[in-house]
């Protein structure tokens, strides 16, 4: 099965479909966007299907720097982030709760940093992912 629910190449997501899948969740979505947009200006977002074992992943852009993948699951959603030395620096220094710095710490570390993934399934995990998005995008 893939990460995201939307696992066939043929059919992009498309908002209906992110509705019925999120459900409650769906709103948290359209909040944490919004936030996204008064907060950091226009932002860019790109459906992308990369391989079977991913399916259907959104790629959120600030002009060309990623900022995460939004990842559609039943009844809630993940974001994949990739955080270089600094921006670990940053979450280990934050306020963040201890789980998100302890994984982000024990991810391993690539050229481009380090990956990790947080699911998004209420208001206190949008807190969460609004400090994230600062803490990339001012390091």
């Amino acid at each position: 099965m893939a990460d995201s629910i939307f696992d066939d190449k043929s059919k992009k997501p498309i908002t209906k479909m992110l509705k019925d899948t999120l459900g409650k969740t769906y709103k948290s979505w359209e909040d944490f966007k919004k936030y996204l947009s008064e907060e950091y200006g226009k932002l860019t977002e790109d459906w992308k299907f990369y391989n079977q074992k991913s399916g259907w992943l959104l790629k959120t852009l600030k002009k060309k720097r990623n900022l995460f993948f939004f990842i559609p699951v039943k009844g809630f959603f993940k974001l994949t982030f990739v955080f270089g030395d600094k921006a670990v620096e940053a979450v280990e220094e934050s306020n963040l709760p201890k789980n998100i710095k302890t994984t982000l710490k024990n991810a391993k570390k690539y050229m481009e940093g380090r990956g990790f993934q947080i699911k998004i399934k209420n208001s206190k995990d949008v807190e969460i992912i609004k400090k994230l998005v600062e803490i990339k995008i001012n390091n």
